[in-house]
């Protein structure tokens, strides 16, 4: 019998295919075998060459030391994928995870913030963890030095799952090896690349979408104005997820991040009470009907105008879809097929909060 993650992992595993192109490929051709003979066609309407497909005797090989691992993955339509996540737009196509998966279909709570981290704001974040996880919430982080140390430690009785953005094999900082295996022991570990795969600097804001994706709600707990902490929580707000900051003092760099996003409208946390406050109501009324992954609106076939149009509106700024479907008045439909055929001709680069630019 044919291992049907093989032909799932060959399309996430193809040049220029993100997660939001494989979802519109299953959506469109209701199965990757489909979608992967369909790719020379739609890469040629976008005006390039057929993407580089995965070759499927690398796809075993990574399958074979997933498994080697102790690890299993978790495709995005599967019956047990968390619905939250499911629900963000670049939702992962295929999670590499370790652990209770269990812990994910609870009140999630994302605990971030600085790595160099003042003993003050560690303990804090260590408290505010473990009473979250005392109330039965699971703790979501990053497994990075300070805060999301903390936040891993308090929680780990309790429940907690760890986000990394190396293989699920790799340990990032070297110092957190031990955490990390405790995280997959005891909680839930999960990854996004393959095994082996080191923690580059662009795979740390992928990495920062899942945690807010899994969670009802994102604490920031001490952060710097330009920080991972903050792209966090702006996905989170993108999402109409809970936004919380930990105030500090002005005169400490560390608390300037958090601040302002209490100054942008985020809910001020002093205690374990406080979040349960903003998170508890959104539980009692979410009462989530399945999420549906592969339900976008119907593809439409579009004309060599329509992508004039598109192309025309497109540079090297990244703009929003919908404001290229408000400006070209074309069908919404037509507008990301356009914008799929683009990114498979490698001629189209896909930005956070559903934007989008022209290469070249």
């Amino acid at each position: 019998m044919a291992d049907s993650r093989e032909p799932r992992l060959r399309l996430l595993r193809s040049a220029n295919i993100g997660p939001i192109t494989w979802r519109q490929l299953i959506a469109r051709f209701g199965t990757a075998e489909a979608a992967l003979d369909a790719l020379p066609m739609l890469a040629a309407r976008g005006g390039g060459r057929a993407p580089r497909i995965a070759d499927a005797g690398s796809i075993r090989r990574e399958i074979a030391a997933v498994e080697k691992l102790g690890a299993r993955y978790l495709f995005l339509g599967d019956p047990d994928y968390p619905a939250l996540l499911a629900e963000i737009e670049s939702a992962p196509p295929a999670l590499i995870l370790r652990g209770r998966l269990e812990l994910a279909a609870r009140t999630c709570v994302a605990m971030v913030g600085a790595r160099n981290a003042s003993a003050a704001a560690c303990r804090f974040a260590r408290q505010l963890a473990l009473g979250l996880a005392d109330e039965g919430a699971t703790v979501v982080s990053g497994l990075a030095r300070g805060i999301d140390t903390a936040a891993h430690i308090g929680a780990l009785a309790g429940g907690t799952i760890g986000v990394i953005a190396s293989g699920i094999d790799i340990a990032f900082p070297p110092e957190n090896a031990a955490l990390q295996e405790r995280v997959a022991r005891e909680g839930l570990l999960v990854a996004e690349q393959p095994p082996g795969t080191e923690p580059l600097a662009r795979f740390f804001p992928s990495r920062n979408r899942i945690i807010a994706g899994l969670a009802t709600g994102t604490v920031v707990v001490e952060a710097a104005p330009r920080s991972g902490s903050l792209i966090t929580a702006r996905i989170a707000a993108e999402a109409g997820r809970e936004v919380m900051a930990v105030p500090g003092s002005p005169l400490d760099p560390r608390a300037q991040g958090c601040n302002l996003l209490i100054r942008e409208g985020a809910t001020l946390v002093q205690s374990v009470d406080d979040i349960l406050e903003m998170i508890r109501p959104i539980d009692a009324r979410a009462v989530r009907s399945p999420v549906d992954p592969f339900d976008p609106p119907p593809p439409l076939d579009a004309g060599d105008a329509d992508r004039r149009t598109i192309v025309g509106l497109l540079g090297p700024v990244p703009v929003a879809v919908d404001e290229l479907i408000r400006q070209s008045g074309l069908a919404p439909a037509v507008v990301q097929t356009v914008l799929l055929e683009l990114e498979l001709a490698g001629r189209l680069d896909r930005h956070a909060g559903g934007r989008a630019s022209l290469i070249g």
